[in-house]
C-alpha cells in the first residue's frame, strides 16, 4: 500500500493527482479507465478540502493498493463526520437548466467506480473506492 498525506487545501489536490499517476497509471489498459479513477478520487479530495474542516486546517490521506482484480483507494480525513452515501442522486436536468456549478462530485464518483463505501473509524472518515481491472 502506498499513501500520501496532504494539507486539506485545494491548492494541494494536484499532488494527489500526481501520486495517482505515479502509482496506478501504467496498470490501466486505457487512459479512459485511468481517468475514471482519477476523476473520482480528485472529486472526493476537493469535497474534503471544501467541507471537512469548517473550523480550520486539517489534512487528508490517500492510500492506494492493487489486489488481484481491482484497484482500491482509501481516502481518510479527520473532519466532521460525513457519509457521502447519504447524498441523494442529483436531479441532473435541474442542475443543467439552472446553470449551477458543482453538486456532481459524489454522483460522479459513485457512477465511475465499481465500489463506493464509507465508514467512520477512530474519529476519521474513511471512504473506500474500488475499480475492477
Amino acid at each position: 500500500m502506498k499513501t500520501i498525506t496532504i494539507p486539506a487545501r485545494l491548492s494541494e489536490v494536484d499532488r494527489v493527482r500526481d501520486f495517482l499517476r505515479a502509482v496506478f497509471e501504467k496498470a490501466f489498459s486505457s487512459e479512459e479507465e485511468f481517468f475514471k479513477i482519477e476523476l473520482a478520487v480528485v472529486e472526493m479530495c476537493v469535497n474534503i478540502t471544501r467541507y471537512a474542516y469548517p473550523d480550520g486546517d486539517g489534512d487528508l490521506s490517500v492510500a492506494l493498493r492493487e489486489e488481484r482484480h481491482r484497484f482500491i483507494v482509501e481516502i481518510r480525513d479527520s473532519g466532521i463526520p460525513f457519509d457521502p452515501r447519504s447524498v441523494p442522486k442529483p436531479d441532473l436536468e435541474h442542475l443543467v437548466a439552472s446553470g449551477r456549478k458543482g453538486g456532481l462530485g459524489i454522483y460522479l464518483a459513485r457512477t465511475l467506480m465499481d465500489g463506493f463505501d464509507y465508514r467512520r473509524e477512530e474519529g476519521r472518515n474513511v471512504l473506500t473506492l474500488t475499480k475492477k481491472k
